[in-house]
């Protein structure tokens, strides 16, 4: 076990911000071959980005949401992929610090270590001795190909209970992936299939989801007593999925303006597209939706740093104005980016063009189920009416 010294907010932001020229770079080849290029994956070890939600007791920052946040949006500022990446490895790494602390030493043994990890129960698990054997494929595992462990959720069936979803640590050398990232946006982020064939799971490597996304599902003695650990699941995740996503927003404004200068508007009058009163509404309105973004970002992320300082549990509505915050970050965010898309002309067809990748990133994080605006409005607006949720992800 070890300690470190933890940076501050604004040194992590500073080293975020200071990747961005060698993620930039390196951006096209990560498109192009649908992964990360293992020098950004290098520089963001080197920058302790791995660590920001690693428990201190083995070197981690315990970095609150907050910082994420601002960390992300800077990545994401440089190359969405990146910093989705690097949001998705800081929810199943925060996730690990659940399990037993003999099982937390293992996995941070090793530095700067990578944990990705999905929701979704699309496996089975059968009891065993000392543990279950797990069968069946998890898809869109972001940073699969740059993991040493992956946190896999499947559905436990025993012949005397009624069947429960578990989430799981596996070590990456236990599972086989399937090369099908083949899609539109976040080429770069390597989201490949994983699949088990009777993978054996010791027991101390297991946890009923259900009592981890209500936020007492947790068995470490002495993660218990971080702050950190003190919100559940699904808010933990919402703030630190979103400020990548912001950094999309805020990288579609830097392009546009980039180019702005050296832009006409074809078949017009207008010598230079800045002197087009419409240019200037959209710069402004693509600019306002980044601003509202950034502010449902900060509140959501003060939500969840606000209620993790103080003991005490988290009313229903707070939980599903997390997701409620998270989905306007993706909408707002998006409409941001369509605007300067659209009004960036048929040159920004060309690859080498990077509002266009921004576009199709911007687009594939508004997909995302548990990310989706329309999804995540029902839900807030339902329970506002005084229905329960109809998910257990809140």
């Amino acid at each position: 076990m070890t300690t470190t010294d933890v940076p501050t907010r604004e040194q992590l932001v500073r080293r975020a911000s200071e990747l961005v020229p060698i993620l930039r770079k390196n951006a096209a080849w990560s498109e192009e071959n649908r992964r990360i290029h293992d020098d950004s994956i290098g520089a963001l070890a080197d920058a302790g980005i791995f660590r920001m939600r690693v428990p201190a007791r083995f070197g981690g920052y315990e970095s609150d949401t907050r910082t994420l946040v601002d960390v992300a949006a800077e990545l994401g500022r440089a190359d969405g992929s990146v910093g989705w990446t690097a949001s998705v490895y800081w929810i199943p790494t925060w996730m690990a610090g659940l399990f037993p602390d003999h099982v937390q030493e293992e996995v941070f043994a090793t530095p700067d270590v990578r944990v990705c990890g999905t929701l979704s129960p699309s496996a089975m698990a059968a009891p065993a001795e000392g543990g279950i054997v797990v069968n069946g494929k998890w898809g869109f595992i972001s940073g699969a190909l740059h993991a040493q462990w992956q946190v896999v959720v499947a559905v436990r069936v025993a012949p005397d209970s009624e069947p429960m979803p578990v989430m799981a640590l596996v070590p990456m050398t236990d599972l086989l992936m399937v090369d099908d990232w083949h899609t539109a946006g976040l080429r770069g982020t390597g989201s490949v299939s994983t699949v088990a064939e009777n993978v054996f799971v010791p027991e101390d490597r297991v946890l009923p989801l259900g009592a981890v996304v209500q936020g007492n599902g947790g068995v470490s003695r002495v993660n218990a007593e971080a702050a950190m650990y003190r919100s559940p699941l699904l808010p933990v995740a919402s703030a630190s999925s979103v400020g990548a996503v912001l950094g999309m927003a805020r990288a579609a404004s830097e392009s546009f303006l980039e180019r702005l200068p050296h832009r006409k508007i074809t078949y017009t009058n207008y010598e230079s597209q800045a002197e087009a009163p419409l240019t200037h509404l959209q710069v402004a309105d693509a600019t306002l939706k980044t601003d509202q973004a950034e502010f449902h970002a900060h509140r959501l992320a003060g939500l969840v740093d606000g209620k993790s300082a103080r003991t005490g549990g988290w009313t229903l509505e707070e939980r599903v104005r997390a997701r409620a915050d998270m989905g306007a970050v993706c909408r707002l965010a998006k409409e941001a980016v369509d605007l300067l898309a659209s009004a960036s002309g048929g040159s920004s067809l060309y690859s080498d063009v990077m509002i266009q990748r921004i576009a199709r990133d911007v687009h594939a994080a508004n997909l995302h189920a548990l990310m989706h605006p329309n999804t995540n409005a029902e839900l807030y607006g339902r329970v506002l009416c005084g229905l329960e949720p109809n998910t257990l992800y809140v």
